[in-house]
């Protein structure tokens, strides 16, 4: 199935909280502690006297029965007993005890005493706090959530109210404080859904918590193919991957979730629709994806308990050899069912791209989510002893400022030659390499095919240098495949990844010309300085939103012939790479992010809930839309323009295969980018049923009448004529041999307004449209036609628009794309 692109696995355990740093004197500073034993939140029993306080739905704890509060107690008495044993009580000072979510404390002490907690028996971690300025991690304002859109639905406490999303996904884990209810205002009940909540079969307690309203699994045919592992995948809506509780997360994740890293506070997470009801249908798993067939069982009982939205991050890996056409098969046709009966579908477009026909989302009843680069980058670098500055990325905090630290490479400090066989300078082992040269001083390691598979991780790397007593360390790529891409991964010490290969090749000689060696080559000292920056800050640039590298690309296609279709696919463009979002206690499969409470991922799988989470927004504004209405209002008022007002750019390979931008096309992105505010007040919207996406089947060529019948058990009987006629917020004309006239509807949803219509296209084509003007009731439908002449046979598409100008201040906009054939 479709997944996210290098996804980044966490799980929701030992966070750790940041805290105001207080004014004290002398060098003492503030560190979280966490320890050994679950918090309340977890505690599933074990220890004598003590009876299980977990709640498996994160409902509301009673903190007033005896079972939480002598538990609660209990924890605090380790906590203080840890400290009382190991310092003078005038020595240190406990700031916090935590009991609920984590199993730690807060305490104010010197460095030498916190060295000392390290090292104690029973302690997990010890971690400096420190502060900056807060971003907020980082969408919704990067859309103009907050100002513009969830005011006008009362706020984000009621942005998203009674509007239920159903995910179609891995699960959800639901301790995570971006589903949890402790600090909402209380969900009431939503009395038009009537999905269930399975029970857990170890602690026969149900997933739902008034935020989420629905939990079940979907596993028959995985367990018929043999590919299901109860104690990995869990028979329950249990998250046994991450992806589901990320993507649950970014549709509708409570508003204001601090993201915490090693003391350092990322920002805030929130989801588009901070108030939407969760619905879970679990039918991914970690290791093999999902089976269609449970796939659509889920899809299937989400329409019938009634979700308002449907959220795929998945798609076909590959049509199936019986499939001819892309539109008519089970998965495509049981969505067709959900639309018909009032259900948006959200669906990632594929993470294929930059190549052309890599869509594996085709329908025109699915709106298909291509994934984009926001506006934060995180940069950081390497200063070397000889001045030069080496760029990197690594989001770390720095080496103390005004100090420099030796340089020492993994290889030079090995306990053992014959150790050489474990692959020492990827820094995974901490125990082949010799700690008495490596403390105090900056490792250098090598970024191997290992990480690329995932055998090796940037996590272990950290901790390995940890482990060590290294200052920092500093990741060489070498060598790159052509296409590589490198997100940045958040480290509690000091570190970077050189990303360019003429960077590290510096550094390889600065360091081999600063360290002497005997004849044997073992080295007779390490002369060799350098300092890393701080990686922490994200840089905001203008040049955003870009279409990601690995977002699929159009045309769309009709067959697994790869013929194009008179459709445009990818719809929509939406933020998907280098994106927060919560992560499950059990997801593992990504090292980078083992034992953390957020990730931060790439992939459409990303960008496909931002949808999902904007419609619930729309659908709360406007109960009775359709969801081609949704679709529209998302596509008419999207923008083809940066921040900086200049046409939108994506990300492609060059012929050396380096990366380069290039202009954006409606292949690319599709209407444009997602515009909340403006898609809440659309003017005008492109509405269609299931009657008009039947008449688009029946006249697509190529597609078997019969085939229509056996999904859809109705003839084809259909005046549309052409499939490019069907009232979609787009033209496409795959083969534009003879003019072509193509006819739209428009429907009102605002006040009365006159349209000015005007369109342009590339010099291939020639473009008009009639009438030049209209004036439009309130809910009132008029239709307007597009004509397409081919100027001049290219072999290549031509991209234009046409543009509605209202008198109120409506603009309406739709990409038209067509390739001139000959006749």
């Amino acid at each position: 199935m479709e997944r996210s692109t290098k996804m980044r696995l966490v799980e929701f355990g030992c966070v750790l909280i940041v805290l105001s740093l207080l004014l004290v004197s002398g060098s003492a500073e503030v560190y979280i502690v966490t320890v050994e034993g679950e918090p309340i939140i977890s505690y599933r029993g074990g220890i004598d006297g003590f009876e299980a306080t977990a709640v498996e739905s994160d409902e509301k704890i009673d903190t007033t029965s005896e079972l939480v509060t002598s538990y609660a107690r209990h924890l605090e008495k380790r906590h203080d007993m840890i400290l009382g044993m190991l310092f003078e009580q005038e020595t240190y000072k406990k700031l916090y005890s935590y009991k609920h979510l984590i199993n730690g404390f807060a305490v104010h002490i010197s460095p030498e005493q916190a060295e000392t907690l390290r090292r104690a028996p029973g302690v997990k971690s010890v971690e400096r706090d420190w502060k900056v300025r807060k971003l907020t991690t980082h969408t919704p304002q990067f859309l103009g959530l907050p100002t513009g859109v969830w005011p006008t639905g009362g706020g984000f406490d009621r942005a998203g109210e009674d509007i239920v999303i159903g995910f179609v996904d891995s699960g959800i884990y639901p301790h995570h404080p971006s589903f949890a209810t402790h600090n909402t205002e209380p969900y009431e009940p939503v009395l038009k859904y009537r999905g269930k909540c399975e029970v857990d079969p170890d602690t026969k307690r149900n997933y739902c918590n008034g935020k989420i309203v629905g939990a079940q699994h979907f596993a028959q045919a995985a367990i018929a193919a043999g590919a299901f592992n109860p104690s990995i995948d869990f028979a329950s809506p249990l998250d046994g991957d991450g992806h589901g509780s990320h993507t649950a997360s970014i549709a509708a994740g409570n508003n204001g979730i601090p993201v915490r890293f090693h003391g350092h506070e990322f920002g805030k997470a929130s989801g588009m629709a901070p108030r939407a009801r969760i619905a879970v249908y679990k039918a991914l798993y970690r290791l093999f994806g999902g089976f269609i067939a449970d796939v659509v069982a889920a899809i299937d009982q989400a329409v019938y308990d009634g979700v308002d939205i449907l959220s795929l991050s998945v798609g076909p890996n590959s049509p199936p050899t019986a499939t001819k056409t892309t539109f008519l098969n089970p998965f495509d046709a049981t969505l067709l069912g959900a639309v018909k009966a009032g259900v948006f579908v959200a669906q990632a477009a594929g993470n294929g791209g930059p190549f052309p026909k890599t869509m594996v989302s085709y329908s025109p009843w699915i709106t298909s989510v291509a994934a984009a680069i926001d506006d934060r980058r995180y940069k950081n670098h390497l200063t070397l002893g000889n001045g030069k500055i080496l760029a990197g990325i690594g989001l770390s905090p720095s080496t103390h400022l005004n100090q420099t630290y030796k340089l020492v490479a993994a290889n030079d400090v090995l306990l053992d030659s014959s150790l050489i066989k474990y692959s020492p300078t990827d820094c995974q082992r901490p125990e082949v390499l010799n700690k008495k040269l490596i403390e105090g001083n900056i490792l250098l390691c090598g970024y191997s095919f290992n990480f690329v598979v995932g055998t090796a991780s940037i996590k272990k790397v950290s901790e390995t240098a940890k482990t060590l007593g290294a200052a920092g360390f500093v990741l060489c790529v070498e060598n790159v495949s052509p296409g590589t891409k490198f997100d940045p991964v958040p480290v509690g010490l000091p570190g970077i990844l050189i990303i360019d290969v003429s960077n590290s090749q510096e550094l390889v000689d600065y360091y081999n010309i600063s360290t002497p060696r005997d004849w044997t080559g073992r080295v007779k000292s390490f002369i060799g300085t350098g300092k890393i920056g701080d990686g922490l800050m994200p840089i905001l640039h203008k040049s955003a939103p870009q279409v990601a590298l690995f977002s699929a690309r159009g045309p769309n296609i009709k067959d697994f012939s790869f013929q194009e279709a008179d459709l445009l696919k990818p719809d929509i463009l939406a933020p998907g790479s280098l994106i927060w979002g919560a992560w499950s206690l059990n997801g593992t499969d990504e090292p980078n992010y083992v034992g953390e409470g957020f990730a931060m991922i790439s992939g459409t799988s990303m960008s496909a809930p931002h949808i999902a989470g904007i419609a619930a927004l729309i659908k709360q504004k406007h109960p009775q839309w359709s969801p081609a209405a949704i679709k529209s209002a998302l596509m008419t008022t999207s923008t083809t323009l940066d921040r900086a007002g200049n046409p939108l750019l994506a990300q492609k390979t060059s012929e050396t295969e380096a990366m380069k931008l290039v202009k954006a096309t409606p292949f690319d992105y599709g209407s444009g980018h997602v515009d909340p505010r403006a898609a809440l007040d659309p003017g005008l919207i492109f509405d269609a049923g299931y009657e008009d996406y039947l008449g688009f089947l029946c006249t697509t060529p190529g597609i078997d009448v019969h085939e229509i019948k056996n999904y859809t058990h109705v003839p084809c009987n259909t005046t549309m004529g052409k499939p490019s006629n069907l009232n979609t917020p787009s033209i496409t004309i795959s083969h534009l041999a003879e003019p072509q006239v193509v006819t739209r509807t428009v429907t009102n949803v605002a006040e009365e307004e006159t349209y000015v219509i005007t369109a342009r296209m590339e010099p291939a084509v020639a473009i008009e449209v009639n009438p030049p003007a209209m004036t439009i009731r309130a809910g009132a439908s008029r239709k307007f036609s597009v004509t397409l002449t081919a100027r001049s046979v290219t072999g290549s598409y031509s991209f234009g628009e046409v543009v509605m100008k209202g008198s109120r201040g409506h603009k309406v906009r739709i990409p038209v794309v067509a390739k001139g054939c000959p006749r």
